[in-house]
């Protein structure tokens, strides 16, 4: 991906869009970030405010859906929700059409307030969003589809049905190795992923400066 950003296009802070698989590790990883000093702008995290109780997306979420998504408290029922998009694609960009042009609108405005050299944009679905196109550098957080599913079903506790539909739901991993500048394989201990952080930040500060 070309880094080079023609002059009149130049932002004041870069954008490096963190993503990787579901379960490959993009928290810890924008956690180290964010250990150094680097601001992280979440996508998931945007993803539930946008669909907070009372908000227009979530309006229309039931409207599309069905009123059966909202629990008794009037908030998205995010389980049933899931069980539904990874079980259809049809369903899945229908909720991404409604998700996806106000998560990318509220990602845009915190970058614009950052004064940072660059930021973290940690897009999981990035191989398939039009978010690619906007970022300076894509860093890729890879692992083994075998370390993905034992981490699911360890961690989330979904069935292996589930979590292999999950997986299928998303880019590949080659898919998404194609878009990397960077990449951070996430097999090793805590510290490896720590220590490769740390070197990955040393080199944005100055490509970014």
């Amino acid at each position: 991906m070309a880094t080079d950003v023609p002059q009149h296009e130049k932002r004041k802070t870069a954008r490096v869009g963190l993503t990787g698989g579901i379960a490959s590790g993009k928290s810890t990883v924008a956690d180290f970030f964010a250990d150094l000093g680097v601001p992280v702008i979440d996508t998931d995290v945007i993803a539930r405010d946008v669909v907070a109780k009372n908000r227009p997306a979530l309006a229309e979420i039931a409207a599309a859906f069905g009123r059966a998504l909202l629990a008794r408290d009037g908030t998205l029922n995010r389980s049933m929700m899931r069980e539904i998009v990874f079980a259809d694609d049809k369903k899945r960009r229908q909720l991404e059409a409604i998700l996806h042009p106000r998560i990318r609108d509220e990602a845009w405005r915190q970058v614009s307030e950052s004064t940072s050299p660059y930021v973290i944009v940690v897009v999981p679905l990035l191989f398939q969003s039009p978010m690619k196109k906007e970022m300076d550098r894509i860093l890729v957080v890879d692992c083994s589809v075998e370390t993905q599913m034992r981490r699911l079903l360890m961690r989330d506790g979904e069935t292996e049905e589930q979590a292999r539909r999950m997986i299928a739901a998303q880019a590949s991993r080659e898919e998404r190795l194609s878009l990397s500048d960077d990449i951070i394989v996430n097999e090793g201990s805590v510290e490896e992923t720590r220590d490769r952080v740390s070197e990955l930040h040393k080199c944005y500060l100055k490509m970014f400066a």
